[in-house]
């Protein structure tokens, strides 16, 4: 009497199987970020971003030539610093609403340059669906500068501050923020459209144009 054969297993089979599961990992691990708090976040939500980011692309030029549209752009809703009452806020806070996120600090001259121009953007573009945030990264507390603020004239712009650096480290973990000034046009949905290392003239009609484009203004 034949005993029954075992089955003969197949090694492409199994060679196929790993190699799908492989592909899978490589397209999750593309499409997975890891937020400043260590919550995963999936880039697919940011889809809306990247069409901004597309739109704003043929703008970045001139004065704002420097400014990098993002082609995998990352979730910052997790960002967190503290608002005008020191009370701590996040990107989330400024949903439906696009934002250009300045990280500056009175220690750098570029940041002081930038300053008068970010606050003439604000005045001249800021309303319900735009805001300039600028967050000062000084650590020794917001005296020294709103001093600085006030002595140039800067009245637009809401102080928001992070004495602790800990919004520079976040961004620094996903490889944003080298150095100062650093800023960062971000999608209503919280999602980087775009980033700028170093400083700008935000005030011209070419940051305008890449602004309004990013926010699919007609005629930017």
């Amino acid at each position: 009497m034949n005993e029954p054969k075992e089955p003969v297993k197949n090694p492409r089979r199994g060679l196929f199987a790993a190699g799908l599961a492989g592909a899978v990992a490589a397209v999750a691990a593309l499409y997975v970020i890891a937020g400043p708090n260590g919550n995963i976040a999936g880039a697919h939500s940011c889809s809306a971003a990247l069409a901004s980011a597309s739109a704003a692309k043929p703008f970045a030029k001139g004065d704002v030539a420097a400014f990098l549209p993002a082609s995998a752009p990352l979730n910052l809703e997790e960002l967190t610093f503290n608002g005008p009452d020191d009370t701590p806020v996040t990107m989330a806070d400024f949903k439906d609403k696009t934002v250009l996120l300045n990280l500056w600090a009175t220690w750098c001259a570029p940041c002081r340059a930038e300053m008068p121009a970010l606050d003439e953007l604000q005045a001249d573009l800021g309303n319900d669906s735009f805001e300039v945030v600028a967050v000062s990264l000084d650590r020794g507390g917001p005296g020294k500068p709103k001093d600085f603020l006030q002595e140039i004239g800067v009245n637009h712009l809401t102080f928001y501050q992070d004495s602790s650096n800990g919004l520079l480290k976040d961004l620094r973990k996903m490889a944003r923020a080298t150095g100062l000034p650093t800023t960062i046009l971000i999608s209503p949905d919280g999602c980087e459209i775009g980033t700028m290392y170093g400083p700008a003239e935000w005030a011209s009609g070419e940051a305008k144009a890449l602004i309004q484009s990013a926010m699919g203004k007609k005629g930017a």
